[in-house]
């Protein structure tokens, strides 16, 4: 028997024996006697910043071993849970693929499919309309300095996905065995083994490509083919049975299809709908991103605690619902910097990065409003001409060059535009900013949620609403404003051989969960196909 014993409260300097102390002493007080044979390991480790004059770490400890059942009374008393980890299963193929799998994207959930796949014999070809890691990196660093934007490979397209140029963060479920498969495996690409027992692990962007280095190595040695620079046109289908997919550089045939696209791929979501397949218009958020001084943001959350070497730099998570429309932050990242993530020509759209070590001098984080179908027609046209609306019309406030229009949270809370920046520096493009007003490129609403929400949070996180606080814009990718519609056997509908999954397909939301779909897709192929 496994049992996770929770909520161990101990000091910010503690050592692990005092953790599995406190462990071993609950199991006594519900009646275990635990022998030597038992083996502890910290499992979850959390900040209780709750009260900023005692802050904690709240851990879960995992005690395996010759351990007896016990009623579930007594273990909801002493805050002790069975450990019972649904092991990945795939179950018995019922024909045998005609042609090689083929994956269309690189990114987590591609990566992921490719793995499953890979280690039990199917040899993928997996496509990429962009280049490959190392080109990828050069393309990103020379934009940064002559603005010529590359459509095919820049933070959105090319090898490892979106995540690429982000925190590298890693939002866990304790008991989803696909995503501690996903975490297990990424340690073994590389990844700090912290990342196993932080409540919110990241890896950030410097080691995420060193990680994605041996991943995607690894793979070509269990006989993946990557093809970079091929864009996927149409997918060529027979019966509701997918043949082939044409691309930019000819008909590749396919015995199985996984759709591991991006969220920023509209042009080939446009051209599924030509081809038959069900793809439905679905909400979406938009908004800026919002940077502070790191410092303010680790005093307000952690007080006379900020600077303690056991914590690192405070994160935050808010939200709100303002007139019925719900207003979060989304992807914070500690001492990070607000990137330029377009990838379409004549368009400015904003995210988030930060390194392994988070010590950049501001923290951002988006602040984003619900779209709901209704704001654009509710189709999947809609949703894609609403979201490119707004990244046009900010290229154009901005000026040119990928400049991005930005304001202080003064003028926007205050409905006025004459605050120069202040004393928080912008991190985009080195400062490379127009202040100008968001109405001009969002739509009211939005601009009016982000004002309510900033007023909001900042109950919370005292500073949120300082008149120097920057905002930049848009943030328009946080999620795939359509769903390519699957059945439970996680095929397309109406397709038989078809598989859409993660983020752009509309079934998952950052690198984790990506990743986990992908690989329960390609075990739901497996399930169905055995390998050629």
């Amino acid at each position: 028997m496994t049992y996770l014993v929770n909520d161990i409260v101990l000091p910010l300097d503690f050592v692990e024996g005092e953790a599995f102390s406190k462990a071993e002493k609950r199991l006594r007080a519900a009646g275990i006697m635990p022998g030597r044979d038992v083996r502890y390991s910290v499992f979850r480790r959390s900040v209780d910043a709750r009260r900023r004059d005692d802050i904690r770490f709240t851990l879960s400890v995992l005690a395996e071993g010759e351990l007896p059942a016990l009623p579930d009374d007594v273990l909801k008393r002493n805050r002790i849970a069975v450990r019972k980890e649904e092991a990945l299963k795939i179950g018995a193929p019922e024909r045998r693929l005609s042609e090689r799998p083929v994956i269309v994207g690189s990114g987590p959930a591609g990566l992921f499919a490719a793995l499953m796949l890979s280690e039990n014999g199917y040899s993928p070809i997996v496509l990429e309309r962009g280049g490959s890691l190392s080109e990828r990196i050069e393309k990103v660093d020379g934009f940064r300095s002559s603005r010529a934007l590359d459509p095919s490979t820049n933070v959105q397209f090319g090898a490892g996905g979106a995540g690429t140029f982000s925190d590298g963060k890693l939002v866990t479920r304790i008991n989803d065995p696909a995503v501690s498969f996903v975490l297990r495996r990424f340690v073994d690409f590389g990844a700090p083994k912290e990342i196993l027992q932080l409540s919110r692990p990241h890896v950030g962007t410097d080691l995420l490509r060193g990680v994605l280095s041996n991943m995607i190595a690894y793979l070509e040695s269990k006989g993946t083919e990557f093809r970079y620079h091929t864009r996927v046109l149409s997918v060529k289908t027979k019966n509701g049975t997918a043949q082939s997919v044409a691309t930019d550089r000819g008909e590749i045939p396919c015995g199985a299809l996984v759709l591991a696209v991006g969220n920023s791929a509209s042009d080939l979501f446009l051209g599924l709908l030509s081809d038959g397949f069900s793809v439905e218009a679905k909400p979406f958020s938009v908004g800026m991103r919002i940077e502070h001084p790191q410092d303010v943001i680790d005093r307000a959350l952690y007080g006379a605690f900020a600077g303690h070497p056991s914590l690192g730099h405070a994160e935050y998570n808010c939200s709100c619902d303002t007139s019925s429309r719900g207003v979060y932050t989304f992807c914070m990242c500690p001492g990070g910097e607000v990137v330029c993530g377009a990838s379409e020509e004549e368009t400015v759209v904003v995210n988030g990065m930060s390194l392994h070590a988070r010590n950049g001098k501001n923290a951002n984080s988006a602040v984003c409003v619900s779209v709901f179908t209704d704001d654009y027609g509710s189709t999947p046209q809609g949703a894609i001409s609403f979201r490119q609306m707004i990244e046009r019309a900010a290229y154009a406030c901005g000026g040119g060059r990928y400049a991005a229009p930005a304001i202080t949270a003064g003028d926007l809370l205050s409905g006025r535009v004459s605050r120069p920046v202040g004393s928080v520096v912008p991190s985009y493009l080195s400062g490379d900013v127009r202040i100008v007003s968001p109405e001009k490129y969002l739509p009211p609403f939005v601009v009016e949620g982000i004002a309510r929400g900033i007023r909001a949070f900042d109950k919370r996180i005292s500073g949120f609403a300082s008149e120097d606080a920057i905002l930049t814009g848009p943030e328009t990718r946080t999620s795939s404003p359509v769903r390519i519609l699957r059945g439970e056997d996680r095929a397309a509908l109406g397709f038989d051989n078809i598989y859409p999954c993660g983020e752009g397909a509309g079934y998952a939301g950052g690198i984790t969960s990506s990743a986990s779909d992908g690989t329960r897709t390609a075990i739901a192929l497996m399930s169905r196909y055995a390998a050629l």
